[in-house]
């Protein structure tokens, strides 16, 4: 009878051994969840600012080998915003 105490025991340590492990997981997959949607949240708001470069058919984009493909800034736009 005294292997009773000692077998419930176990069971108890090994159940909050398990809880823990399943709190540890669901910690980690909220904070996963967390910052991916950080990272929509943010790529879905923000908008960068028109950065200087290469246009697709200017001289020297025909001279390098890389161009922006499809500018979101026209050289109007650039101008309005005061940048050239």
């Amino acid at each position: 009878m005294s292997s009773m105490p000692a077998k419930t025991a176990s069971i108890r340590t090994a159940s909050k051994r398990k809880a823990v492990i399943w709190l540890a997981v669901a910690f980690g997959l909220l904070a996963l969840f967390a910052a991916n949607g950080h990272l929509v949240y943010v790529a879905m708001t923000s908008q960068p600012d028109c950065v200087d470069h290469i246009r697709q058919g200017e001289m020297s984009a025909m001279q390098s080998r890389f161009s922006a493909a499809r500018s979101a800034c026209s050289p109007e736009k650039r101008r309005e915003m005061g940048d050239g």
